[in-house]
């Protein structure tokens, strides 16, 4: 029997939630971790109350439907609510407690795609001329 820990993604069906069960497991060659996830459609009768985001324990179970065969035995953790309350506003804020986010500059490309096209088709007209240029004087020496 399988039990796994994830998060409700999705409670637009009736009776049906999806979860999304994430894991790290290393990579097969270079050993870093990487994420990997997996949704799962779910029944949630009895808990009803489980919204988006909210964190959940499923169980696995007989099939219930032709994709369904998990069930939500438990609710870990309510959806994250928001830190500021919806009518904050920073004005409010002295200049004390404000906090400045750092500038972010903004790189502007070095040349554009027109620039590059333009570069590359003149590199290729070069080329053939150099060839065709070559193909002439081997076809003098033949005739010669």
């Amino acid at each position: 029997m399988k039990i796994f820990e994830g998060i409700v993604i999705s409670i637009g069906m009736n009776k049906t939630a999806v979860v999304e069960v994430s894991r790290k497991t290393p990579h097969t060659l270079y050993r870093k971790l990487i994420k990997r996830s997996k949704k799962f459609k779910v029944d949630n009768r009895g808990f009803e109350e489980a919204g988006v985001g909210t964190s959940v324990q499923i169980t696995e179970t007989r099939p219930i439907s032709k994709r369904k065969y998990f069930k939500i035995t438990g609710i870990i953790g309510s959806a994250k609510s928001e830190s500021k309350p919806l009518n904050f506003k920073e004005d409010s804020l002295e200049a004390s407690e404000r906090v400045e986010k750092p500038k972010k500059t903004v790189r502007k490309p070095a040349t554009t795609a027109s620039n590059a096209a333009s570069r590359s088709l003149a590199k290729t007209k070069k080329r053939t001329r150099a060839s065709s240029t070559k193909t002439k004087n081997k076809k003098e020496e033949v005739s010669k």
